[in-house]
C-alpha cells in the first residue's frame, strides 16, 4: 500500500501521487458518440421537472404582499400615522381659528381638541377598513385560483393577522369617534 503526502505547495507526493495529466484524460476517443438510454431518460426528467415547476402557474407572491399590507394597515389603524396626525393638527388650527377668544370653554375644547380627536379617530377607522378589506379578499382568493393549489399557511396567518388588527382598529376608531372611549372632559 502506498503513502501519499501533500508538500507546503499543496502538491500531492508518494507513491499514489498523480500528475495533473494523469487525473484529467479527456480525449476525443473517448468520449461516447452515442447518448445511452439512462441518459436520454434522466434528461427527461429533468426537463419534466422544469416543465412542471412552469405549469404551476401562480407563485402566491401576489397574495403574500396582500396579505402583509392588510396586517401593515391594520398596525397603522392602532398606533396612527403621519397623515391622521396632519389632519389632526389640521382641524386644530382650523378649529382655532374658527373659534373666538369670546366663545365658551365647551366650545372651544369641541372646536379645537374634539374635532382634532375625531378625525384622528375617522382616519384610524379608515386604515382599519383598509386593512380588513385586504385581508379578507387575500383570504378568499384562493377560492377563485386555480383548483387543487392550496395556499401557503404563512400568507393565511399573515391575512387573518391583518384582518383581525382590522376588526380591533375598526371598533375602537368607532369607540373613540362616538366618545365612549376617551370622550372630551366635560367644560365645568
Amino acid at each position: 500500500m502506498g503513502t501519499k503526502t501533500v508538500d507546503e505547495t499543496g502538491a500531492e507526493t508518494g507513491a499514489e501521487a498523480t500528475t495533473d495529466e494523469e487525473k484529467v484524460n479527456v480525449t476525443k476517443n473517448d468520449a461516447p458518440d452515442e447518448v445511452t438510454e439512462t441518459e436520454a431518460e434522466d434528461g427527461d426528467e429533468l426537463f419534466e421537472a422544469d416543465a412542471d415547476v412552469q405549469e404551476e402557474g401562480p407563485s402566491g407572491v401576489g397574495q403574500g404582499a396582500g396579505a402583509v399590507v392588510s396586517a401593515g394597515l391594520g398596525v397603522v389603524s392602532l398606533t396612527g400615522g403621519w397623515i391622521s396626525t396632519v389632519a389632526a393638527a389640521r382641524e386644530t388650527l382650523v378649529g382655532q381659528l374658527k373659534t373666538s377668544s369670546t366663545a365658551s370653554v365647551a366650545t372651544q375644547i369641541k372646536e379645537v381638541y374634539g374635532d382634532a380627536w375625531h378625525t384622528t379617530a375617522l382616519w384610524g377607522g379608515l386604515f382599519a377598513l383598509a386593512a380588513l378589506i385586504v385581508g379578507v379578499v387575500v383570504l378568499a382568493r384562493p377560492a377563485f385560483g386555480a383548483p387543487g393549489r392550496p395556499q401557503a399557511p404563512w400568507i393565511k396567518s399573515v391575512a387573518w393577522a391583518g384582518v383581525s388588527l382590522g376588526v380591533i382598529g375598526l371598533l375602537l376608531a368607532v369607540l373613540k369617534y362616538t366618545d365612549v372611549l376617551l370622550g372630551l372632559p366635560p367644560a365645568s
